[in-house]
């Protein structure tokens, strides 16, 4: 990323329909913009859904962004979450296979110290469950690829809402 890129985040009310998620991305892929995370689930009415999508970009690719997504007849509305107080958090399950069971104690002191969950563990492997911001994500990552050299990683895109209180991601 250069410097004048930065992470952004943005949320779409969209029309409940076949196609939209295509159109979106395809707007997206169009345009040559990246797409960092693309998350999509339905809401409280489930004729609309809501989109959280992660890119980097400079201001003004990032304002061409949201004009073009402002345009589309499926999107309901648009919210730059970028310069404002929200919530923004990822799913991550990391599963490491072949440990030992010295290993296995280290991994369950990774897990209280980044606040995850124990979702399954085998005799020989551990799967952790993680629900943080994607950069404590990318820390956790880095940390148990640096020691554990057989491990899984899936993550889940964020999803943001706005907060209530003034309080930081």
């Amino acid at each position: 990323m250069n410097s004048n890129q930065k992470k952004r985040w943005i949320s779409l009310y969209v029309e409940n329909q076949v196609g939209v998620l295509s159109k979106i991305s395809g707007l997206f892929s169009g345009k040559s913009y990246n797409l960092d995370s693309l998350t999509v689930g339905t809401t409280e009415d489930p004729t609309v859904s809501r989109m959280t999508i992660s890119t980097s970009s400079d201001d003004e690719t990032f304002e061409q962004i949201k004009k073009q997504l402002n345009r589309m007849v499926e999107v309901i509305k648009v919210i730059d979450f970028t310069d404002v107080s929200a919530k923004i958090k990822e799913i991550m399950y990391i599963k490491i296979k072949k440990i030992s069971l010295t290993e296995k104690t280290e991994l369950f002191q990774i897990a209280e110290a980044f606040k995850a969950r124990v979702n399954d563990y085998g005799k020989d492997s551990l799967l952790l469950e993680f629900v943080q911001t994607a950069t404590k994500n990318d820390a956790v990552v880095k940390l148990i690829k640096s020691d554990f050299k057989n491990i899984e990683v899936v993550r889940g895109g964020s999803v943001g809402i706005e907060s209530i209180s003034m309080t930081e991601r």
